[in-house]
């Protein structure tokens, strides 16, 4: 990423939890421990169904007396519905703060440049009392600021920083095999450890229990993670299947269909074999190996 240039992402969306039983509602559900979560850590984290298959996630980044979670704007509705499932009668209030803030992506060397920064995924500080952080899925990443709407512009000028098209930053993001667009495409289909939410950092095996956390502890003690989630490359043709085959066998299944897309993959051996030349439809394909596995 250019250290100068600055992503405003527009299609992200802020959920704002408080109250005086937010953490330990939190803690509940969550794949990530929000114990680890303060005013100088930010965590990746997820919620999935009972059986341990995805639904949503998001980043948790501390605010104030309560927690923000930074998701997919097509999806916070129905995120909002969800946590007030789970609410019941828990001293709780959710609130969709989506018109009042927005989230902006900036270079981890210009974040290494703020006073009391530290080069960990996570790392939080703020900036004219706003929260900036490296975002921990991955420092490749960069960073990210949330701020009001109304302060963004000055920020973004005392930073030092030029707008740039934000499909320069979602390009980069699926080079690194992170996908954060049509993510409502994954949900039931795929179990969260298949996501790849371990090497992302976004679940936490020390912790207590949590919505779906039985299979997802199985799957990764029982060593049974036989398929992931990976970018792939079009070399020609279309994608007009989900069925992805190798020698007319299949080998996986096409979940985003997008101009960044992205398919769970068979793994042999718990490995895969990234020089494949693999077939979706009436195209040839290649799964892009991520520089985390």
């Amino acid at each position: 990423m250019n250290r100068n240039k600055v992503y405003i992402l527009e299609d992200r969306g802020l959920l704002y939890i408080s109250g005086d039983e937010t953490k330990e509602f939190l803690q509940n559900i969550i794949t990530n421990n929000i114990e680890n979560v303060s005013n100088d850590r930010s965590c990746f984290s997820a919620l999935l169904t009972p059986q341990g298959k995805y639904l949503f996630d998001f980043i948790i980044i501390k605010h104030k007396s309560g927690y923000l979670l930074d998701c997919e704007k097509k999806i916070i509705d129905d995120l909002s519905i969800k946590l007030n499932l789970y609410k019941l009668r828990s001293k709780v209030e959710i609130l969709n703060l989506s018109n009042e803030f927005v989230v902006a992506s900036l270079s981890k060397e210009k974040f290494l440049e703020l006073e009391s920064s530290k080069d960990e995924e996570g790392f939080t500080v703020k900036f004219r009392e706003d929260p900036i952080f490296l975002d921990p899925r991955s420092k490749e990443l960069g960073a990210r600021l949330v701020i009001n709407l109304e302060k963004l512009y000055l920020s973004l000028k005392k930073l030092g920083l030029e707008i740039s098209d934000i499909k320069e930053y979602y390009n980069h993001s699926y080079d690194l095999g992170i996908p954060q667009i049509d993510t409502k495409n994954l949900q039931d289909k795929i179990f969260g450890i298949e996501c790849n939410f371990e090497e992302l950092n976004a679940i936490d095996f020390r912790k207590g229990c949590y919505v779906g956390q039985e299979n997802t502890a199985r799957i990764k003690l029982k060593n049974k993670l036989n398929k992931r989630l990976f970018a792939i490359k079009v070399l020609d043709g279309e994608l007009n299947s989900q069925e992805i085959t190798l020698e007319n066998k299949n080998i996986g299944k096409l979940l985003i269909n997008s101009e960044n897309p992205f398919a769970l993959l068979k793994l042999e051996n718990k490995k895969f074999n990234f020089d494949l030349n693999l077939k979706c439809g009436d195209a040839n394909i290649k799964a892009l190996k991520p520089s985390w596995i």
